[in-house]
C-alpha cells in the first residue's frame, strides 16, 4: 500500500492529562475512502485519540501522521484539510442556517461567490434549503446535527472526524444522517466516526477498532469481528427476579456460552429457535424470550466482560 492510501497512521500513540491514561499505546491506520470507527463506551479513549488526530490536543507519546504529516509541526495545514464534526452542535444561533456556513467557508479564505455557491450546495446536501433563512435556534436535533455537518464540509475536506455524530438524536434523525454519511463516503470522502451506539458502527464502518479503558481490543469488519468473536444467534431469556441464577445450570450445555446479565441471560448458539424449543423441555419457563442476531454490543461484552452502557 502507498503512502498516499494512508490518511491516518498512528504507532504507540499515548495521551495523558496528568497521571491519567486516556489513550494507552494505540496503533492506528486509516485508508483513504474508508468509513473507520472507534467503537467503546465513554471514557474508552475516543475522543481524546479523535482530538489528536483533528490537532487540537498534543500527543504525549508515539507516533502520529495525518495525511503524511506531523500534527505537533504542520498542525495549520493539516486542519485546512480537515472536517470536524464535535459531540456537541458549536452552531452561531445569532445567524441564520445560510450565514452559518458562509461565515465559516469565509474563515478557510473561501470568496464571498464561493461561499455563496458552496452554502447553497451544502443546504440542498443536507436537507435544509427550505429553512436557508431560518434562525438556527429554532431547529429540531435532527436539523442543527446535519448543519453542523454540512459546514464541516465548507472546505471540501480529504478527511472527516465525527464524535458521536448521532447522540440524542431519534431513530428517523438518525437513519437520515446515516444516509448523508453514506452519500459522503461514496463521493470519495474519508471518514472516522466515534460511537457507542454498535447499529451506527455496523452501518456506517467498513473496518473499526474496538476500545476499552484506552486500549484497543479488536480490530477488523463489523461482520468480521461478529464472526471471530461470538456465535450467528444470541437468545435473549428473562425472568422474574431472584429466577435467574437458577434457570443458568439448565442451560450451560446446550450452547457456545451464557452470559448473565443484571436483567437477562444472554444465551450463544448458531440456532436460537431450537436451544429455546430444548430450554423449555427441561422446564426452563421465562417470562419472555427473543432471538436476534449477533452484534457488536456482543463481541465487546465477550472482550471486556461488560455491556457498551456499563
Amino acid at each position: 500500500m502507498s503512502d498516499d492510501a494512508v490518511l491516518v497512521q498512528a504507532d504507540g500513540l499515548v495521551k495523558r492529562f496528568g497521571d491519567f491514561e486516556a489513550v494507552r499505546g494505540i496503533d492506528v491506520k486509516v485508508r483513504r475512502g474508508e468509513a473507520f470507527g472507534f467503537l467503546g463506551p465513554n471514557g474508552a479513549g475516543k475522543s481524546s485519540t479523535m482530538r489528536m488526530i483533528a490537532c487540537t490536543s498534543p500527543r504525549t507519546a508515539g507516533e502520529l501522521r495525518v495525511l503524511g504529516m506531523d500534527p505537533d509541526r504542520q498542525g495549520p495545514r493539516i486542519r485546512a484539510r480537515l472536517g470536524v464534526v464535535p459531540q456537541q452542535d458549536n452552531l452561531d444561533n445569532e445567524l441564520t442556517v445560510r450565514q452559518n456556513l458562509q461565515v465559516y467557508g469565509r474563515y478557510f479564505g473561501l470568496s464571498r461567490a464561493q461561499v455563496r455557491d458552496r452554502a447553497t450546495e451544502l443546504l440542498r446536501f443536507a436537507q435544509l434549503t427550505d429553512r436557508a433563512d431560518d434562525q438556527v435556534d429554532p431547529l429540531s436535533g435532527g436539523m442543527k446535527r446535519r448543519l453542523t455537518i454540512a459546514r464541516s464540509l465548507v472546505n471540501e475536506p480529504e478527511l472527516l472526524l465525527l464524535d458521536e455524530p448521532t447522540t440524542g438524536l431519534d431513530p428517523q434523525a438518525r437513519h437520515l444522517l446515516w444516509d448523508r454519511l453514506f452519500r459522503l463516503k461514496q463521493s470519495g470522502v474519508t471518514l472516522i466516526v466515534t460511537t457507542h451506539y454498535m447499529d451506527e458502527a455496523e452501518q456506517l464502518c467498513d473496518r473499526l477498532v474496538v476500545m476499552d479503558g484506552g486500549r484497543i481490543v479488536a480490530e477488523g469488519s463489523p461482520a468480521g469481528l461478529i464472526a471471530e468473536h461470538s456465535s450467528r444467534e444470541v437468545l435473549e431469556l428473562r425472568f422474574p427476579i431472584d429466577q435467574q441464577q437458577a434457570n443458568v445450570p439448565l442451560l450451560h450445555d446446550l450452547a457456545e456460552r451464557v452470559e448473565v446479565l443484571p436483567d437477562r441471560l444472554l444465551i450463544y448458539t448458531d440456532d436460537g429457535e431450537s436451544v429455546l424449543a430444548q430450554a423449555s423441555r427441561r422446564g426452563v419457563r421465562p417470562t419472555s424470550s427473543l432471538v436476534r442476531r449477533s452484534t457488536l454490543e456482543d463481541v465487546f461484552l465477550r472482550l471486556t466482560g461488560r455491556t457498551l452502557v456499563d
